[in-house]
This record gives structure tokens, sequence and C-alpha cells, in this order.
């Protein structure tokens, strides 16, 4: 039997340095998997000038699939690269996939488990973060972690963050105090379950402790708006040392720049190719 066409696909944005990690990502996963993957972006990606991506445009999802369905082809499998079962695998894929069928006719898109899937867990994702904590303080560990995520106005997407801070908390020295901050939040008391904005939190904690040392631990894929050479994390912390000169912030690389991270990939591919629904 024919393997189905294999996507692995991200949010998308607007930073080529986002669409080469995805294409790092899908071409370790090939090796792995001895299967051609096709890195994918759900949007924003196909702006980016050919010229910041060696020459070779970004797909998004839906041209990608369009372009397939032409060629007569029906069997697909989308990796997800995302922890949580986002508004994008749960509204936007299948609005996309809707608007296919209605033009091209039936086909079968597989959609494989995000990689914190809900309730189960996935332990290792919190193994990559103690990596890559302790490739950052080299030898030298903090007074207090912070596990920092995008944010969302979803309570299960929200939720992933806070298992993933828990299996944390096992892995790391009782001695070290661990926190959590978000990138991005709604106003308004009913968004209170997504978590205090980094801004805030680090510049509170910088007031009560002037003295505390601190690593960022980066529940992030790929570089983009918020982590990676140039976010909002960087200035965020810049701002925070010229403020409080004795504060010590050290951020950690992302998840998504992490080999274990393939792994697990792997193995929701390989669920995927032994349940197609």
């Amino acid at each position: 039997m024919k393997t189905p066409t294999i996507l692995l696909a991200d949010n998308g944005s607007k930073r080529a340095d986002s669409v080469i990690n995805l294409r790092l990502l899908a071409k370790q996963l090939s090796n792995l998997s001895n299967h051609q993957v096709f890195p994918v972006s759900l949007q924003h990606a196909d702006r980016i000038p050919t010229d910041l991506l060696n020459g070779e445009a970004a797909e998004t999802l839906t041209t990608f699939l369009r372009e397939r369905l032409k060629q007569g082809e029906t069997e697909f499998i989308l990796i997800p690269l995302f922890f949580g079962r986002s508004r994008a695998l749960t509204s936007f894929i299948p609005q996309q996939l809707e608007k296919l069928r209605a033009e091209y006719g039936p086909f079968r898109l597989t959609l494989a488990e995000e990689l914190y899937p809900l309730p189960q867990g996935e332990p290792r994702v919190a193994t990559i973060l103690q990596q890559q904590l302790q490739a950052t303080d080299q030898g030298r560990p903090p007074q207090l972690v912070i596990l920092v995520d995008h944010g969302s106005p979803l309570p299960q997407v929200s939720e992933v963050r806070k298992r993933v801070c828990a299996d944390l908390r096992q892995q790391l020295s009782p001695r070290i105090e661990l926190q959590q901050a978000v990138m991005e939040r709604r106003q308004g008391n009913e968004y209170d379950f997504n978590g205090q904005l980094l801004s805030e939190q680090l510049e509170k904690i910088a007031l009560s402790r002037p003295n505390i040392s601190i690593d960022l631990a980066l529940l992030f894929l790929s570089p983009g708006r918020h982590a990676g050479a140039g976010g909002d994390i960087e200035s965020i912390c810049q701002q925070i040392r010229e403020s409080h000169p004795g504060v010590q912030i050290r951020i950690a690389p992302l998840v998504g720049q992490h080999p274990g991270i393939a792994e697990i990939l792997l193995d929701r591919l390989d669920s995927a190719l032994d349940n197609p629904v």
C-alpha cells in the first residue's frame, strides 16, 4: 500500500528563522522515519521573501494540498508541530479541509496527535526543557526558573503548560523555585487561568529580589515574534537588566531546537500510520 503524503505543520510565522527550523525538523523526521516529510505552515509563511529562505518559497497547508489534490493524491497525514490542541487544529484545519473537499471531492487527512496530548501528557517535553536549562546554566543553577509559553485564551491549551510545569518540577532540584509566565493574555479576570505576562512578572520579581538569578525555560518550538534572536523575550530581559542591574537572567534554547523533539514527532507519525482515520 502506498504511504500517504506526510506533512509536518506549524502555525506559521513571518520570520524566516521559523521556516528554516520547521524545515530542519521535517528533515530530521524524514531521516528517522525513512519517509519524506514535507514542511508546511498553516498561515503567514508564504509572505517571507524567498531570498531569506535559500531561494525556496515557504508553503502553506492549503496551497500544498491543492497542488497535490490536482495531481490525484487523496491520502495525507498531518503531524502538528503544536504542544496543545489549539483552535488551529480544532477549527482552522477542518475549515480548510471542508473548502478543499467542496472543490476537489473526498480525500482523507489523518491528523496525528499533538506533542503534549491530554490527558496522558508527554514527559519527554519536560526532559527536553531540563536539558536545555542545564546547557544554559553551565553548572551554575539559578535561584528561579520561569517556564514561558505563548499564552492562550483556551483553558485546555493553558493546561498543557501547567502540566509541563508539574513534570519539570520533578526534574529540577528542590532548591530551585519554579514559576510560569506567558507572552500574551487577554484582559479580564476570566482569563486569569492563562497566567501572568512575563514582562510584569519579571518586573515584580526584580523589585522585591534585586539580586536574583533567573533562567527562562522556553516552551516554544521555533523562533518567531516572541522567542529567538531579536524576539520580544530578549527585549523584555534586556529592559529588566538595564532597570535592575543586579538581576541575572539567562534564556534557555527553544524546545524545537533539541534533537529529542524529532523523536516525539516520530512516535506521532508511527501512530498515525498504524491507525489512519
